[in-house]
């Protein structure tokens, strides 16, 4: 009992091949190129199957005879009981050429060569993409019934098991996986797609907000989800069954789950928040299809689509699976498994598996330069505030890149030490003395950074100033709130506006604002400060939006309190105090962001205490109102050199909510 095979070293077949090398006779594997046989040699060695079983042959599928020499069919003529194809484009995104050649010509191809050397039984591996957007049950014997294929993968896996169906002159059997993910045992799998284009979403999630958090979320259709070696056992049980010639195969979950429901049950894989409440998305159904149709078409809103499609990295045809309308009957498919022991594993006893094989093998940031220096190479970095504390750490840990540092401060002498120490640790750097409070400076030093370098690749708006002081003891201080919005605000924008027109010229450029948790706690005492940052946050968040599309990138660092000159002596950590960062932990906070480019970086407190403001701001005034007046007043952070001792009560307090400051 002989097998002949396409795609043995895909997905499926790698699984099909070790059930295959179990049973008796040998098996004949179609090899598109050198790498194949590799992969074919790495299957055999890796599960310890018998060598002597497997012959492997050069060709394409998308040739006739499969590119076969007249010798080798002569070979293969009347030896092969089961031939299974396999061999097919999967991808979504791939060209419609491509798929025509492979799913349609390559289809067509293989079964002329099966029918040419006699073969038993021509196994096709189908999908149940053949559906198309089918709205109900869709049975195994359905084919011209199905609807919406709009798409090339869909089109074309529908004609090719149609071409099947009608032309074939041997006895054949067609199978129609579902969603095929990894194994539910090991977890193992050799793509991304389907589902996993949502788990990226899931871990930013999780980065950014705690587990328990309940967010608000959307139900979409019924996934049918199914593990690859489900799918394996059962084309190996079904393939050798007598008497279901001439039949289709759903290898489908008999009870699948929906959209919100999967991505919950990967969400508690991945320690992430889940959507406690979930809109149904079968409400839209309410409106025409016509509608929604017309309403696609519009520029602006595909736009708009393309560029959500890119920011979550998901394809646009992904996002459109997530209200699938289709279900599958699965009773052939039952009544063939009735002798055997295969029945679908439930999702939730296997998901933790799938999830942590992809993140410990598949997640697509395990395969990028994350590296600081190679993500700088080259590149010229302009850091404002570089004499000390956060700035002077940040151009240290810059000093071991190729980077061109261009250091930016008021202090001369402290900023030609920084660059002495920069170069003695191998780095390239230039001083620029300027006080960006000021607009002559400011200019001036902008137009020299720009004849001496042409262009800065990336802008690290370091420089600013702090004032803790509550407001009822800065009614007589107005130039506090001057000063603060000069060097916080307008002297970031002076950067910002001089080194933009370059950075869209070139359509590449990177903005690192250090801006602060009070934005998001509204800290009280820092009303200066936190307003001054605030006004740089909101022009940030705006021209982002503007310059998205122009190759710029905005990242924003809601920077807790690190222990800097900047901080006087009643915020360092003492016992039952508030924690500081230190220069270096903050340095670190600003390499994450030029090698990750987020939008925003903040602790997960901090966004927390952002969202209660946004939802209940009373809450959020009465909490924060409670702190006020339990801490100490001070004349400010620049003259407060003897703070008063905590009481008990404001060590305790600082305990409860030291978290927002880490």
């Amino acid at each position: 009992m002989n097998s002949f095979i396409t795609g043995a070293t895909g997905f499926i077949g790698s699984q099909l091949l070790r059930r295959l090398a179990k049973r008796p006779g040998d098996i004949y594997v179609l090899s598109f190129s050198e790498a194949c046989e590799e992969r074919l040699q790495s299957l055999i060695e890796k599960y310890q199957l018998p060598k002597n079983k497997f012959h492997s042959f050069r060709g394409s599928i998308t040739e006739p005879n499969l590119a076969l020499s007249a010798d080798n069919i002569k070979l293969l003529t009347g030896k092969i009981t089961n031939f299974y194809h396999l061999a097919a484009i999967y991808d979504l995104e791939a060209e419609e050429e491509a798929m025509m050649r492979a799913n349609i010509n390559g289809t067509e191809n293989t079964l002329r060569l099966a029918e040419r050397i006699n073969a038993g039984c021509f196994h096709y591996v189908s999908s149940i993409a053949v559906a198309g957007q089918f709205r109900g049950w869709f049975r195994e014997d359905m084919l011209d019934e199905a609807t919406g294929l709009d798409h090339p993968y869909f089109a074309t896996k529908h004609d090719a098991e149609k071409l099947v169906r009608e032309s074939a002159t041997i006895p054949w059997r067609a199978y129609r996986p579902g969603i095929v993910i990894g194994d539910s045992v090991t977890g193992e799998a050799d793509r991304v797609d389907g589902p996993y284009y949502f788990f990226k979403i899931i871990q930013r999630l999780r980065r950014s907000l705690p587990e328990w958090m309940p967010l608000l979320g959307l139900e979409g259709g019924r996934l049918n989800l199914v593990p690859v070696d489900y799918v394996a056992d059962c084309i190996d049980h079904i393939s050798h069954k007598d008497n279901v010639e001439g039949q289709c195969f759903h290898l489908v979950d008999p009870d699948p789950y929906r959209a919100g429901e999967v991505i919950n049950m990967f969400a508690e894989a991945g320690h992430a928040p889940k959507m406690a409440m979930r809109l149904d998305m079968r409400l839209f159904r309410m409106v025409p299809n016509h509608f929604w149709s017309q309403l696609g078409q519009l520029p602006v809103l595909k736009r708009f689509i393309d560029a959500i499609s890119q920011e979550i990295r998901v394809p646009k045809d992904a996002l459109g699976m997530f209200n699938y309308p289709t279900q599958f009957d699965c009773t052939n498919t039952l009544n063939a498994l009735s002798d055997s022991n295969i029945s679908c594993p439930r999702l939730p006893d296997y998901a933790n598996n799938i999830w942590d094989y992809w993140e410990r093998n598949l997640d697509p940031s395990l395969h990028v330069d994350r590296t600081l220096k190679g993500c700088v190479d080259n590149k010229v970095i302009a850091l404002t505030g570089a004499s000390s504390g956060i700035g002077y750490t940040t151009a240290l840990k810059l000093a071991e890149t190729n980077a061109t540092l261009v250091l930016i401060a008021r202090d001369l002498e402290r900023l030609q030490q920084t660059r002495n120490e920069v170069e003695r640790r191998g780095g390239r750097a230039y001083i620029y003395q300027c006080d960006l409070s000021k607009d002559e400076p400011s200019q001036k030093v902008l137009e020299e950074i720009k004849r001496d370098h042409g262009k800065v690749d990336i802008l690290i708006n370091n420089a600013g100033r702090s004032i803790r002081r509550s407001v009822m003891h800065s009614t007589e201080r107005l130039h506090d709130y001057e000063r603060t919005m000069q060097i916080n605000y307008f002297g970031s924008l002076r950067m910002i506006l001089g080194l933009l027109p370059e950075m869209v010229e070139q359509r590449a450029g990177h903005i690192i604002n250090i801006s602060s948790i009070a934005v998001l706690t509204n800290q009280p005492r820092f009303s200066a400060y936190a307003a001054s940052k605030s006004a740089l946050d909101s022009f940030t968040r705006t021209a982002g939006a503007e310059l998205c599309g122009q190759g710029i990138n905005f990242t924003t660092i809601n920077m807790p309190l690190v222990e800097t000159p900047m901080i006087a002596d009643h915020y360092r950590k003492a016992e039952g105090g508030i924690p500081l960062l230190t220069s270096e932990e903050a340095a670190d906070l600003i390499v994450k962001a030029i090698i990750e480019k987020p939008k925003r970086i903040a602790n997960r407190l901090g966004l927390f205490a952002a969202l209660v403001h946004g939802v209940y701001p009373k809450i959020g005034e009465l909490v924060m109102s409670t702190g006020f007046n339990m801490a100490p007043e001070s004349d400010g952070l620049e003259h407060d050199s003897d703070p008063k001792q905590d009481s008990a009560d404001v060590m305790a307090l600082s305990s409860i909510i030291r978290e927002i400051h880490m």
